[in-house]
């Protein structure tokens, strides 16, 4: 068995993640909303908020009682839904630990655009590759998709600390983005070039899509003075000792005592 959970990174921050934590805050409202609803009712919220490819083409329409929101606005619903705990919590996740250091180089509003843009993006992105799909896409991985690929190119050479489980060995091991979301991309295209398109699953076209258009736009949406591509502050394949992680700097991982080579401009 090998299991292998992201925890947390080394990219500095100075001031909160306001939009982050927002976004993690409302998803996970709206997820509990769902729930409160009960089986059948929370079906049909799937339809009636989530991106259906047809509807939103207009090759199928949905029944006026669950015709909530216009097709199109349904590009960004759908951000918002989830279809289970483990859905939520691995898209929250990866959001926390990704989205802080994207926000840091954007700011909040300019993350937001991101983040949205890149939604969006995703969605459609799963409609054009399967216009006549009848089954409701939900969730944010497609905008989270976008922040990673922002992420990848704003701190390729950050390491994030891993949580490795291989049969009976667990260790913490410090990984840099560029393998860590490298290695997460290629397995997206890899499922979505052997999927078959009237096989529901999970979207990958639509984490595609969202993580390509996320590299060219955090160009245009960091603020001056941030730079791309920004060198390593930590140690990489540095395995972590348990509760190690309480002597960190702020959103820092150890670094052997070395002095980072490029602080945060």
């Amino acid at each position: 068995m090998f299991l292998a959970i992201p925890l947390y990174d080394d990219t500095p921050r100075l001031r909160p993640p306001v939009a982050t934590v927002g976004i993690v805050a409302l998803c996970t409202l709206v997820f509990l909303w769902q729930l409160s609803l009960g089986a059948d009712a929370s079906d049909e919220v799937a339809y009636s908020l989530g991106m259906v490819p047809a509807v939103v083409f207009g090759s199928a329409s949905l029944p006026g009682s669950i015709a909530v929101v216009p097709p199109w606005a349904t590009l960004v619903t759908s951000m918002f839904l989830h279809g289970g705990w483990l859905h939520l919590f691995g898209n929250m996740l990866y959001l926390w630990i990704f989205g802080k250091g994207v926000e840091a180089a954007l700011g909040a509003p300019r993350f937001l655009v991101l983040y949205f843009a890149c939604g969006i993006a995703a969605a459609f992105t799963q409609a054009v590759v399967d216009p006549a799909s009848q089954v409701p896409m939900i969730g944010a991985s497609g905008a989270i998709a976008g922040v990673l690929g922002a992420y990848i190119v704003l701190y390729p050479r950050g390491n994030v600390v891993v949580f490795l489980w291989i049969v009976i060995i667990f260790r913490l091991l410090t990984v840099p983005a560029a393998i860590m979301l490298g290695l997460w991309f290629l397995l997206q295209l890899i499922s979505a070039a052997s999927a078959s398109a009237a096989t529901p699953g999970v979207a990958v076209w639509a984490h595609v899509g969202g993580f390509l258009v996320g590299i060219p736009l955090v160009a245009l949406l960091r603020r001056g003075g941030v730079g791309m591509l920004q060198p390593s502050r930590t140690t990489s394949f540095q395995m972590i000792r348990p509760g190690e992680r309480r002597n960190f700097g702020r959103g820092s991982v150890p670094n052997s005592g070395r002095r980072p080579r490029d602080p945060w401009p």
